[in-house]
């Protein structure tokens, strides 16, 4: 397919300045230069948005909870009463936002910016930066148990994004510029332009070729200049300098690390639980936060260092300053408000929770090394240090990351023995125990399976129900061998499913397994019935079951047909032919790369305005006009109508997650609001839009 063609109005004309300059860098530099002019206008971009956003954190911090001291002390000094009241207040501005304005600013960011790449062409609209921006500063400043950087990756790559959608580049240039943006927003967070990079390519592309290197690189370099001349150079912990003291030493290295692994999984299972939890309740989307930060805040009156990023807390254990007890203590306390934070809708990211907690447990495990151990012990900072790095690598299954944004904060090899040992094996304990990241797990529930590829979890997406045919065969589990071998003769179905007395299903029975069965019992065919040559170890499907339960089944029987019972009764209801789900396959990969190259970019285009194909072709996606709406794609027969082709339907209360495209079949009916992607030559689409 071509590049767009160029509209009249509200787009970049290919004779504007703007796309005159792109193209005169094209030319003069190569693609790949001019993508590397691209990256430095991205870092420069992403290093003011993450000023500003710390900037907005500290101002709303000094509003609400009152200036002076440092975070742990505003919130030390407020009241029980405040204490309560300021996050549930929190709450309800953020509720309000993301449900008005930007659903995709609800929770920690990192995995909507993962599935923009994998599923939308890294297609990110503007406005979830400005709203992540106030959503997430306003979490985090009244109390909300979440860090910045996530929300600095989403508006990171939202600005990367949308300078790439204003550039008109194709979405492979898209997706890097997404990533610059990620890697630009970690650099300036942390100081870290290593780091940040690492984070781009391992978490957010998975993907370490030389041509995403480059501009990824630039990218950071250049937002960590921007923080640094604006903020100043000072890292975001001051550490004391801690090395490792014995070889022993590795013994309860290596301990903190099966134990960060334990600890990122339970991390991982209860957010992912609440979230669950709170998607179930009966309160208005925008309601939830509310009562998030009021639970939040009960927890707050006890225990207050689980407010916000809690980098006060971490410099403290990392100095050694706490008791063993209080830092499990605060472990848990941080685990069940973050899980409750984000599970209620707030806006904010598990970075900082991660190092909490990492810090916290390491802590715990050095003042019991040094109160157990016959060999000479760091103090419990070097142990809190190294914590940090093995939930951090646990939890986002990053553990090249984690190495080396605990390095740039340092500066000091001498920790970075004890410190890959601690993470690497962290990693493996949690990807043992559970295969998703934290990131992850929010994309399987929607099919997207990065590790594996998306082609095959897009089948997770379709339900049986929607398959699944009405025909099919049954036979009396008591029917003899003569009967089932006459009908099968007579009948176009290789399997027949053998009902008990009551309808329910007993096995299935195909024509392989009879013509098997016969030889053998050829001196008993008058006797054997039907349920002698089932088989019974057929496990059935339900409508609510997926075409990739389905294909794993159809994998392990050799079956043209499997049948779908009801829950209750287990009596057959349909049957779902291979056939059919290899059809349904094709369709799903062809939509995911239709959504994924043609609809991010009329996404990104205004309503009505066109692309070129081939020859006089064009594809424009329209309103649904309001004469067809109530009526199916069957009864108005549009190809010989108007000579025009409706290639895919968005659904008008899809939302803005790209989940909402689908192919039109017969019986499909049109809703008001509802958007159609057309396909015809130019004069055919004028004049079915016109009427």
């Amino acid at each position: 397919m071509s590049e767009p063609a160029a509209s009249t109005e509200g787009r970049t004309r290919p004779g504007s300045p703007l796309r005159r300059l792109t193209a005169l860098l094209t030319s003069a530099l190569g693609s790949h230069w001019s993508l590397v002019a691209v990256a430095v206008a991205i870092g420069l971009a992403g290093g003011l948005g993450a000023v500003f956003f710390r900037s907005l954190i500290d101002l709303i911090l000094d509003l609400v909870w009152g200036p002076g001291g440092t975070t742990l002390e505003k919130f030390q000094r407020a009241a029980w009463y405040w204490r309560l009241a300021i996050p549930a207040g929190g709450g309800l501005l953020v509720g309000l936002l993301v449900f008005f304005f930007a659903a995709e600013a609800r929770g920690h960011g990192v995995p909507e910016v993962m599935f923009a790449v994998a599923r939308k062409g890294g297609i990110i609209r503007p406005i979830v930066v400005l709203i992540k921006s106030f959503a997430s500063a306003i979490c985090i400043a009244t109390g909300g148990s979440v860090g910045q950087e996530g929300p600095i990756v989403q508006i990171g790559s939202g600005l990367g994004s949308t300078l790439a959608q204003w550039l008109r580049l194709p979405p492979e240039r898209i997706r890097t510029c997404v990533a610059c943006g990620a890697a630009a927003g970690i650099a300036a967070t942390f100081n870290a332009p290593v780091a940040g990079c690492l984070f781009a390519l391992e978490i957010i592309l998975g993907d370490f070729a030389v041509g995403q290197f480059a501009p990824v690189v630039v990218s950071a370099v250049t937002s960590t200049v921007i923080s640094r001349t604006l903020l100043g150079s000072a890292p975001l912990f001051v550490i004391p300098k801690y090395s490792l003291v014995s070889p022993w030493e590795l013994v309860p290295y290596t301990a903190l690390g099966i134990l960060a692994g334990v600890l990122a999984v339970a991390f991982v299972i209860v957010l992912f639980s609440s979230e669950e939890l709170w998607e179930r309740t009966q309160l208005p989307v925008w309601l939830q936060p509310v009562l998030g930060g009021l639970l939040v805040g009960a927890i707050g009156i006890a225990v207050p260092e689980v407010f916000s990023r809690g980098y006060d807390s971490v410099t403290h254990a990392l100095d050694g300053r706490l008791l063993a007890t209080a830092m499990v203590l605060y472990v848990v306390s941080k685990l069940v408000a973050t899980s409750l934070t984000l599970g209620a809708g707030g806006s904010g990211g598990i970075f900082a929770p991660s190092l909490f907690m990492g810090a916290m447990l390491g802590g715990a495990v050095g003042v019991a090394a040094q109160q157990l151990a016959w060999f000479p012990v760091a103090p419990p900072g070097a142990y809190a240090l190294v914590g940090m790095g093995a939930v951090v690598a646990a939890t986002t299954h990053g553990p090249i990351t984690a190495i080396i944004i605990l390095f740039e904060l340092t500066n000091d090899y001498k920790i970075i023995l004890p410190l890959m040992i601690s993470c690497i094996l962290s990693t493996l304990i949690a990807t043992r125990i559970k295969k998703e990241s934290i990131y992850t797990i929010k994309l399987a529930r929607r099919g997207i399976d990065l590790s594996r590829g998306r082609e095959l979890n897009l089948l997770r997406g379709v339900r049986v129900g929607e398959v699944m045919r009405q025909d099919y065969e049954t036979v009396s589990r008591t029917a003899s061998l003569e009967e089932l071998y006459k009908r099968m003769m007579h009948s176009p179905h290789h399997d027949f499913f053998v009902v008990n007395d009551d309808g329910s299903l007993a096995g299935v029975v195909s024509t392989d397994d009879l013509s098997r069965a016969l030889p053998d019992m050829s001196d008993l065919v008058g006797l054997a019935i039907a349920d002698d040559v089932a088989n019974h170890e057929i496990q059935a499907l339900h409508e609510s079951d997926t075409l990739d339960d389905a294909m794993r089944i159809f994998g392990a029987r050799h079956l043209d047909e499997l049948p779908v019972v009801t829950l209750q009764t287990r009596r057959p209801a349909g049957s779902l032919h291979k056939r059919d789900l290899i059809a349904a396959y094709n369709r799903e990969i062809l939509k995911a790369d239709m959504v994924g190259a043609v609809g991010p970019r009329i996404e990104a285009a205004h309503r009505g305005r066109q692309m070129e194909t081939v020859g006089e072709f064009v594809i424009e996606e329209m309103e649904a006009p309001h004469r067809l709406c109530g009526k199916s794609f069957g009864e108005l027969s549009l190809r010989p109508t108007y000579g025009i082709q409706v290639i895919l339907v968005r659904r008008m209360d899809a939302g803005d997650n790209g989940d909402g495209y689908e192919f039109p079949a017969a019986d499909t009916v049109l809703a008001p609001g509802d958007c159609l992607l057309v396909l015809g030559k130019r004069d055919a689409v004028s004049r079915f839009r016109r009427g």
